[in-house]
């Protein structure tokens, strides 16, 4: 598919005009007019146009504005000062799907910054002396297993980490975010995230939690950050993460969910918005595109083995990205016109990622465990379910290809195993069971070299 390998004029795929201007409507004009600069080039009846397969992802150029970040950080980022974690993340996150490399030293420093933002009482702050906050744990444990070592997976006190945990759970299933802080999804999703990758996740820690994420599904099919309030994509993304930890997700109104989530690709950007009616946004490349492969696996659960691709424009997505989201300056955007910043960097690329990969959940190896005794449908064993095929769809050069990201977890799929494989280890560590979780397809060019 594609917006740019197809027949239909750009202009056709403009959002309908009613003629009668608003804020909401001048803005999205304008928007499509930024767009369609960066896509005239390539346009399917420009007479002067452009091979697609030269659209090149600057690698180079963006390791290096995300190394840079490791070292030095401008002035502006001290509004940023209690998200330090989410920073490391991100630029983290960024580089392995680039596959850029960091040295040692870089690494030990990393670690050891990462240690002083854990708390006494457990949980990791946004800084050193900071309050414990389950946004910012989320984000330093998913640090620490993008580093992946047996130092790093040292710095996690699991004993006070659930203690923290459990202090932020509320009666009705959902979690605040911090001491005295807002109720939402989020709190839900980096809770049960984090329990999942360190074996935390317990039937105290999950009471509740899936009633409370059902009940913020709204009419339209979304999910919100709250029961009552609007659908959100960002919300939606942790509401069925989260389900699909618990192995509650086919307890939601999938096909109102999967209309809703299909709703938010623009027509011409190609891209994701948030909520209905909004502007596209690179960070929302991850957000939308992120809820299909967890919904594919539900409905491919519901239909017993039919096999189907995402339920959204692959092609169409990397377009945006690669086109309207690069910095000439290194690092990813929002949209034409914006500045990089990591948050973008990270979930542009994320997306990028899970365009280009086919990542499935397992359910013959799932049913095998089963079998066993074990619980495939959640927890760190749910996580282990998911592998990376051989099926690759790459808009431009081929070298634009990333590495594969975890549909749950937003990290590396070997790095999510392996902190798995660490924590799990008394559950998991016979080699028979071992024997019987999913592994990621041998790339074709591998398989030929052998």
């Amino acid at each position: 598919m594609g917006i740019l390998d197809g027949n239909i004029p750009l202009q056709q795929l403009r959002q309908p005009d009613d003629q009668l201007p608003t804020d909401t409507s001048i803005e999205q004009r304008r928007t499509e007019d930024s767009v369609l600069e960066c896509f005239v080039p390539y346009a399917p009846h420009n007479i002067y146009r452009r091979s697609l397969e030269s659209i090149r992802l600057e690698r180079e150029n963006h390791i290096r504005y995300l190394k840079r970040g490791l070292d030095h950080l401008s002035r502006w980022m001290v509004a940023l000062d209690a998200s330090k974690p989410w920073i490391v993340y991100w630029i983290l996150h960024a580089l392995e799907l680039l596959e850029g490399n960091i040295s040692d030293a870089l690494v030990e420093r990393t670690i050891s910054t990462i240690r002083s933002w854990q708390r006494p009482k457990g949980g990791f702050g946004g800084g050193p002396d900071q309050l414990p906050h389950l946004a910012t744990t989320y984000a330093a444990v998913n640090a620490l297993a993008i580093i992946g070592t047996q130092e790093a997976y040292d710095v996690i006190d699991r004993e006070s980490l659930y203690a923290f945990l459990l202090s932020m759970k509320q009666p009705d299933g959902s979690f605040t975010m911090h001491t005295g802080g807002e109720i939402d999804i989020r709190g839900s999703y980096c809770a049960l995230s984090v329990a999942a990758l360190t074996n935390l996740l317990t039937p105290e820690l999950m009471k509740n939690c899936a009633d409370f994420i059902r009940r913020a599904q709204t009419y339209e099919g979304g999910i919100g950050p709250y029961p009552g309030k609007e659908a959100h994509n960002g919300y939606t993304f942790c509401g069925i993460a989260a389900l699909e930890i618990l192995g509650e997700l086919d307890t939601l109104n999938v096909d109102k969910l999967i209309k809703w989530c299909a709703g938010r690709q623009m027509s011409l950007e190609g891209g994701f918005q948030g909520r209905t009616n909004k502007l596209v946004d690179g960070c929302y490349s991850f957000w939308g595109a992120g809820d299909f492969p967890i919904l594919r696996a539900s409905v491919q659960r519901s239909l017993k083995d039919q096999d189907f691709d995402y339920l959204f424009d692959r092609e169409a997505l990397q377009e945006y990205i690669l086109l309207c989201c690069q910095s000439e300056y290194g690092g990813l955007i929002d949209k034409p016109g914006k500045g990089a910043d990591y948050y973008h960097s990270c979930y542009c690329l994320s997306g990028l990622s899970t365009a280009q990969h086919l990542i499935s959940y397992d359910q013959t190896k799932a049913d095998l465990l089963r079998e066993r005794g074990l619980n495939p449908s959640q927890g760190g064993l749910g996580s282990l379910m998911w592998a990376c095929a051989n099926d690759f769809m790459v808009v431009g050069d081929t070298d634009n290809l990333l590495a594969p990201t975890h549909p749950i977890h937003n990290i590396g799929m070997k790095k999510v195993r392996d902190m798995i494989l660490h924590f799990y280890a008394e559950e998991f560590g016979d080699t028979t069971v071992q024997s019987l979780f999913p592994h990621d397809e041998t790339p074709v060019e591998t398989a030929w070299d052998e």
